[in-house]
């Protein structure tokens, strides 16, 4: 069991990497061969991504910004330094809470589905109906969803984040007596660039991973 299970790893990871490899390959030969990743099929990938999912990032990550608030104020009270709690929400959301709680439920809601949609293709045996005309599975189903969310999550990571700090403010300007505008002038001074870039980052790898998790998940159906 040790060693089937050691050898099904390496080989759902080799697939991994192949479908990354032949997506890049489709992306930049695909015209060569008359076969490329068409632009309308990532637009179609990146609504059902990202712009549906906004209702819901909306609502978690509103609610977040509030946790984040209420738990930072109740925390530093301690030390009479709830003054201080804008320094704290706002690194913590960009860095850590944005990209995280964005990845976790884009997996959940689309991820799932990538893989659901491709392992029903492959059993009613779709799959090698495109191999028979001619057409490539990875350029035609893989491809348009990997490059949609390596493209969507970023963005819809940034204005979760932003839609958190929102709310933080609310709650902050009505407990504190901080108005919103000094909050985020405070948060603008305690972030830099890199700190941005962290948080992107993040969600840059979450949004490959779910991608390519979904198609290599889906594609090994049996049964």
């Amino acid at each position: 069991r040790v060693g089937r299970g050691t050898v099904a790893a390496i080989e759902e990871v080799g697939s991994g990497a192949m479908v990354i490899f032949q997506s890049i390959f489709w992306l930049v030969m695909g015209r060569k061969y008359r076969q490329p990743v068409r632009l309308g099929s990532v637009v179609v990938q990146m609504i059902e991504s990202g712009i549906q999912a906004l209702p819901i990032l909306i609502m978690l990550n509103g609610a977040i910004g509030v946790r984040l608030a209420i738990q930072g104020i109740y925390t530093l009270k301690i030390f009479g330094a709830e003054s201080q709690v804008t320094f704290g929400i706002a690194v913590a959301v960009v860095r850590e809470f944005a990209p995280l709680i964005s990845g976790i439920l884009i997996a959940g809601r689309t991820g799932s589905s990538l893989a659901a949609r491709i392992g029903t293709m492959r059993i009613n045996q779709e799959l090698d109906a495109l191999h028979v005309m001619g057409i490539q599975p990875i350029r035609f189903l893989a491809a348009p969803a990997i490059f949609a969310m390596v493209i969507i999550i970023p963005l819809v990571t940034f204005f979760s984040g932003a839609v958190s700090l929102f709310t933080a403010a609310l709650y902050v300007d009505a407990t504190l007596g901080i108005s919103i505008s000094s909050f985020f002038d405070q948060v603008i001074s305690v972030l830099s660039v890199g700190d941005l870039m962290h948080g992107m980052t993040k969600s840059l790898l979450f949004a490959l991973l779910i991608a390519v998790i979904g198609v290599v998940n889906g594609a090994s159906v049996t049964g």
